[in-house]
């Protein structure tokens, strides 16, 4: 938040809002709307494009994201209008575009292991998929960091420049919102640069008090800034390849997307981590995860011309559990769907009250921690009218749809009291 140039305050609900200056004035903002305008364009833009009304859409999101996250997504859509026919996560789609694209040439006769290493703007995602040949996508794994990307290697550039510039100047431009926005631009196109020049050089004229500023950066040094965070990516690569339960000698494909992984270090790790194998780079990285959207969304409208007859089996990537609150103290984290489980799906869990317990506070949770305090709090509802004996048995349902949308019911089985929740507007995200 400290590199915006607006404010982040706690609006009502205890969720985020962003202070903006409009008109001459301040304007409070949810991100879903903020996300609403931005897909608003969208839509204006492809009715201007196709000469009719869009209705409907598939969208994509990072595989990493949680299910706050998503809901907010398909609140932002209503928002604007558009009804989600589904919503799919990138690599998924990316895969989807990989598939038509070897389809096409005729030389897909076996099922493939394939890895969907997406590195974009503001977040990373790597994906275990196998694909056969009629077009079913299968999801082993998923993994990833939803705050990793492009915008980390800028500030760490920006950074390395303000103290470059402190040094020579005695100057400390990192209060100045307006001058680290200058520079931030600076960077960006620089390191767009190094990605096919060896050196990249920053000028700017008045950046801070009436000081030029001109600093040249070398790709080792890009590359020296930015190292661990280039190494947190492989590792992530190991934990999917895990968890996925395949050794990175059987993965037949590597695909890389995302604009972030024309980067060459990021693809001499890849290829290292690898073996030496060849990188798939045939589609064009900043489109092949709206091409394989688009593919996807024919075939939700009924179009018969697909040579590619896709059939998706994607996966929840992060763990969901509850804690039961008995006289004001939280249980650890109990899971009921691990990560990684085919979607849509539907767990049910038994458990048992204690004595003198009349009621039980659920809390539902998201993370892999056995601590509570570690994870992220969806939402919680309270089961009223136990028998204080301790012999009431609660059954517990977790549902997930192929959006990745949850919703928790409990229900005491002697009485049949029931208590649905659908974790929609769940405190934070």
């Amino acid at each position: 938040m400290e590199s915006w140039p607006y404010k982040i305050v706690e609006g009502s609900g205890e969720k985020p809002t962003v202070v903006v200056q409009l008109k001459g004035g301040k304007k409070e903002y949810m991100p879903e709307e903020l996300s609403a305008m931005v897909l608003k364009k969208m839509k204006e833009s492809a009715e201007a494009f196709i000469g009719r009304e869009v209705t409907d859409a598939v969208i994509t999101v990072p595989a990493y994201f949680n299910n706050n996250q998503r809901k907010a997504t398909k609140e932002t859509a209503t928002l604007t209008g558009v009804n989600v026919m589904q919503l799919i996560n990138e690599p998924t789609a990316a895969a989807i575009a990989y598939g038509l694209d070897h389809m096409a040439d005729g030389t897909w006769h076996n099922d493939k292991n394939v890895l969907v290493f997406d590195l974009g703007g503001g977040t990373f995602d790597v994906s275990l998929l196998k694909i056969n040949k009629t077009g079913v996508v299968d999801v082993k794994a998923v993994g990833g960091d939803t705050h990793l990307g492009g915008e980390d290697f800028d500030m760490t550039l920006v950074n390395y420049c303000a103290q470059e510039f402190k040094k020579k100047h005695g100057e400390d431009i990192k209060g100045n919102p307006r001058a680290m926005g200058r520079l931030k631009v600076a960077c960006e196109k620089a390191k767009r640069d190094l990605s096919c020049c060896i050196f990249a050089s920053i000028e700017m004229d008045c950046l801070y008090e009436g000081i030029d500023f001109s600093i040249k950066i070398s790709r080792a040094k890009f590359e020296e800034l930015n190292s661990s965070y280039f190494e947190k990516c492989i590792k992530l690569v190991e934990k999917c390849l895990f968890d996925g339960e395949i050794k990175k000698a059987d993965v037949d494909e590597v695909v890389v997307v995302g604009g972030s992984t024309r980067i060459p270090k990021v693809q001499r790790l890849l290829v290292e981590f690898f073996d030496g194998k060849t990188l798939c780079k045939n589609m064009i990285g900043e489109e092949a995860v709206a091409f394989g959207a688009a593919v996807l969304a024919a075939k939700l409208s009924g179009n018969n011309n697909l040579t590619w007859d896709t059939v998706l089996q994607d996966v929840t990537p992060i763990s969901l559990g509850i804690s039961a609150m008995t006289n004001g103290v939280e249980d650890c984290m109990s899971m009921v769907i691990p990560r990684n489980t085919s979607i849509p799906t539907s767990k049910k869990n038994i458990y048992y009250s204690r004595i003198n317990q009349t009621y039980v506070a659920i809390l539902v949770y998201q993370g892999e921690s056995n601590k509570v305090e570690d994870n992220v709090l969806l939402g919680r509802f309270d089961l009223h009218g136990l028998g204080s004996d301790g012999t009431s048995q609660l059954e517990l349902c977790f549902s997930i749809n192929a959006n990745g949308i949850l919703q928790v019911s409990a229900q005491e089985t002697s009485t049949g009291q029931r208590k649905p929740i659908t974790i929609a507007k769940a405190l934070n995200f």
